[in-house]
């Protein structure tokens, strides 16, 4: 039986592990083991990701905006290609969404009101009558999901980590002070701390290591292609709702993503898209836009998995000894990575994080032990 000895073993290479091993590999021996034949393969590979400053909980904003600098000036080496473009973000209010909208323009951060006029200019498929006020986010952008990704596994191999794919973490114990884990294959890992960086199957591999899941929610979300033709969107904003139940987004220059922005309770596998949520999305947009669909020509499904408070999950467990979570990103994983991957890794080397006591607290999964 071939066995490995490192400081640290990450579970799951979406884009939270491999961002948590390429920070812990500065000053660790780091491990990443992958259950599936690519890295990336559910959530991160298949995410349209843009970065939202106005998306998510307090914490979530917090960590987005400690992300920006990274993701628009990412270190030398890092990517070949720029990791962002920029993209502005539409939020349109239908009259009976008026009272989210007042607390949408009063809370956020760079967010302001549009005239509906320099609305229908920007996107002239809006159809009149649908929205009654809207709002923009200038400072937004569109994220390379792939080329982030890749920059931090680079990163891990640069600095000595290692990836093991096709490695799904199976019988889980603890001998001496080290973690022992069995992947498939016949392997065996020691190191003395795990980051469980599993996404979806963050409670299944808590369970195999006898600690106690924290209740994690898969929850389907479903993507859609469409040709707008005669339209081409290559400059349009993404354009939501103010309560978030659809949006679209400009693909490949001249098609158009769609969303229901569904959030379908399921269970941690290889999710496929259902025909109604793809149906849902093509009649939201189209109650916004004239757009004539005529086919779709390609739809898919992702996890976006949350924790019961839909805050994110990064810190220590309450109860057994260096077990690292790093889970219940929900749809935020892209956005906050750079600044996720230093929280963990300051966590695990007993760094003081840059951020306040509230943003740890928030985010400490010993709020669940009760």
């Amino acid at each position: 039986m071939e066995t490995h000895e490192f400081d640290v073993l990450v579970i799951g290479a979406g884009i939270a592990g491999a961002t948590c091993a390429a920070h812990l590999a500065v000053d660790h021996k780091v491990a990443l083991i992958e259950a599936e034949e690519s890295a990336g393969y559910h959530t991160t590979g298949r995410s349209a990701a843009i970065w939202i400053q106005n998306y998510g909980a307090p914490d979530v904003r917090a960590l987005t905006g400690a992300s920006r600098d990274f993701l628009v000036n990412p270190p030398a080496g890092f990517s070949d290609i720029p990791l962002v473009s920029p993209r502005k973000i539409v939020f349109l209010s239908p009259a009976d969404q008026l009272p989210q909208f007042e607390v949408m323009l009063a809370e956020g951060i760079g967010l302001h009101e549009i005239s509906m006029a320099s609305l229908h200019e920007m996107i002239p498929a809006l159809r009149p009558g649908y929205a009654v006020r809207g709002a923009i986010e200038d400072d937004s952008f569109d994220l390379d999901v792939a080329a982030i990704h890749q920059g931090f596994l680079r990163q891990l191999k640069t600095l000595g980590g290692a990836l093991a794919l096709r490695s799904r973490s199976g019988r889980i114990s603890r001998e001496s002070g080290l973690w022992r884990v069995e992947v498939t294959g016949g392997a065996v890992y020691h190191a003395k701390t795990i980051v469980n960086a599993a996404g979806a199957w963050g409670d299944e591999v808590a369970t195999h290591a006898g600690v106690s899941p924290l209740g994690l929610m898969p929850k389907r979300r479903t993507g859609v292609i469409i040709d707008p033709q005669p339209y081409l969107p290559a400059d349009w904003p993404m354009i939501n709702d103010i309560t978030h139940s659809w949006y679209c987004r400009p693909e490949a220059r001249t098609k158009l993503m769609l969303s229901p922005a569904d959030e379908t309770d399921d269970t941690p596998h290889d999710v496929q898209p259902d025909e109604l949520d793809v149906a849902i999305a093509v009649d939201r947009m189209q109650q916004a836009l004239d757009i004539e669909v005529r086919r779709v020509e390609h739809s898919w499904a992702g996890l976006r998995t949350f924790t019961p408070d839909r805050s994110l999950a990064f810190g220590w467990d309450a109860h057994v000894e260096n077990f690292m979570w790093c889970v219940g990103q929900g749809g935020y994983g892209i956005q906050t990575c750079p600044a996720a991957g230093r929280l963990v890794a300051d966590l695990v080397a007993g760094r003081a994080p840059e951020f306040s006591e509230d943003i740890i607290a928030r985010v400490d999964p010993r709020r669940f032990a009760a």
